[in-house]
């Protein structure tokens, strides 16, 4: 896609390319990261900490990742059928406060405060939810008296210790529709995420507690995998519905386990021979994207290049084949970096290879991160390559063209001024393109005098910022230069307008 949008783009007027330019990094392209919350994996620290050093906490996760250059949030604000937001349905989560429908004290709402973090930085925020996890253990105590599992006792079967919900409910597919449209409805989010836990992971001596279900609610089936199948089907479907009803502009993707199914099980699956989520969990990831429900599919790859049994670069080529014209994100185990018992996550150049390795396949368009913890912690000095080579500048998401394929207007009387020894920039607000839309977000670019507008090369870049924010101040101006700006204006889905008016302006010797 990235090349094809270099094409349009050289057709439009909107690139100068030379001879035998070659581009050094990709304009669009996702760069995600799970902020997991679950037990305190990643965020907050502790249950035990004030509001005000939750609140520090988190800007500075966003803040450390943006410098890395990562783009995208992915946020986990429902781990077990609780909440990390303020305007929900269900219970206050425990691994916030310490207590499960405790309020945060001084009140804040983590979600609200992520998004316009993220936004103000130029990153999409995806809520991450676990559809199916209501609690981590059959008698987990100190439960509020509102936990649904409390409320609907009925709903529930028992697994391995842990109570899940009952895919094959309809009134549990409703209620769990009711609370992610709630996010939908009353946050500024980008993408509502959904991850891997849908029926449980195998144990050995563990039976799913569904056969009564499965009589009450056959739905035409005769046989319980398959019903399995469908009950998870239905859910991914009419979810999709109802979040784009809401909101079109919305994007949806689910991350499963990185093997759909292998070829000894199904001619058309991949050449492992691992677990799988069609036949263990009764997850058709594969059918999601095919029936178009997905907007993305971000398989988790979390093997090396070469193993034996499920290779890195078998499972990438197979999901790229599976695409269905949809986004495909890998990813990648950023955790299991200089892992002590594997030869292969202790070369440092292995998580290096797997980016390489996705960006020659046109039909990989990102990479999404397990998890912030372990990014953050530069293991083996990986995001230090992250910021320095392969997120040197910044990059836009790749844009979903079957969601929106009108560009905004663009940005109106661009006017610059030198105060100091800064540069500010002013704009108007574009005039509504043809959809309604004006622009949800800007990005500013630099140029050195008589050099040619290129919006491709995203080294151009100085400033992105989702947010209705117009004007913009270049601190990085060097004294006695002449500089060239533009601005382009960004709608939901990140489609990008043509360049607005140019402003030439020198920046003065002398601070005046």
């Amino acid at each position: 896609m990235y090349r094809c949008a270099l094409l349009l783009l050289f057709l439009m007027g909107m690139v100068g390319l030379t001879d035998g330019q070659v581009l050094p990094q990709p304009k669009r392209e996702f760069r995600g990261v799970w902020i997991a919350t679950v037990t305190n994996i990643d965020w907050p620290s502790s249950s035990k900490i004030s509001s005000q050093q939750q609140q520090q906490e988190l800007i500075g996760i966003i803040n450390a990742h943006h410098q890395t250059g990562i783009n995208a949030i992915m946020f986990q604000v429902r781990p077990a059928a609780d909440a990390l937001y303020a305007k929900s349905l269900e219970p206050w989560s425990q691994w916030l406060t310490g207590k499960q429908g405790k309020a945060p004290n001084p009140a804040y709402d983590p979600l609200e405060l992520a998004i316009n973090e993220a936004h103000k930085r130029g990153m999409e925020l995806h809520a991450w939810f676990n559809p199916y996890r209501a609690t981590f253990s059959a008698n987990q105590k100190g439960l509020s008296d509102d936990h649904i599992t409390k409320q609907k006792p009925e709903w529930f079967f028992t697994y391995a210790g842990r109570k899940l919900f009952n895919p094959g409910l309809p009134e549990v597919r409703a209620y769990i529709i009711k609370v992610i449209l709630d996010v939908v409805d009353n946050y500024d989010i980008d993408g509502v995420h959904l991850d891997d836990y849908f029926y449980p992971y195998p144990v050995d001596g563990q039976h799913i507690d569904d056969a009564q279900t499965f009589a009450d609610h056959p739905d035409g089936f005769t046989d319980i995998k398959d019903w399995r199948r469908h009950n998870v089907d239905t859910l991914i479907h009419a979810l999709s519905d109802s979040i784009h009803h809401h909101k079109n502009y919305l994007k949806f993707g689910i991350s499963p386990f990185g093997i759909w199914a292998n070829k000894r099980q199904n001619p058309e699956g991949s050449e492992t021979g691992g677990g799988s989520s069609y036949y263990e969990q009764f997850a058709d990831s594969r059918k999601w994207v095919k029936e178009g429900w997905l907007d993305y599919i971000n398989p988790q790859i979390y093997w090396p290049f070469n193993n034996r049994a499920a290779a890195y670069e078998k499972l990438v080529d197979w999901w790229s084949n599976n695409t269905y014209g949809r986004h495909l994100y890998i990813g990648l185990a950023a955790y299991r970096i200089n892992e002590r018992m594997s030869a292969s996550w202790r070369d440092v150049s292995q998580m290096p290879r797997q980016i390489r390795y996705e960006r020659e396949n046109p039909r990989v368009e990102g990479t999404v991160y397990f998890s912030s913890r372990s990014l953050q912690n530069n293991l083996l000095g990986f995001t230090d390559s992250l910021k320095n080579d392969f997120y040197r500048y910044p990059a836009l998401p790749p844009a979903m063209l079957w969601r929106d394929a009108v560009v905004p207007n663009i940005p109106r009387e661009l006017i610059a001024r030198t105060m100091g020894k800064n540069i500010n920039l002013q704009w108007q607000l574009p005039i509504p393109a043809s959809d309604g839309n004006t622009a949800s977000g800007y990005v500013v670019y630099r140029f050195d005098q008589g050099e040619a507008i290129n919006l491709i090369d995203p080294k151009h870049i100085i400033s992105l910022n989702y947010t209705q924010e117009r004007s913009f101040a270049d601190q990085t101006a060097e004294a006695g230069k002449t500089y060239q700006y533009v601005v382009t204006a960004l709608d939901r889905l990140k489609n990008e307008s043509y360049p607005s008016n140019t402003v030439i302006i020198s920046v003065p010797t002398v601070s005046l």
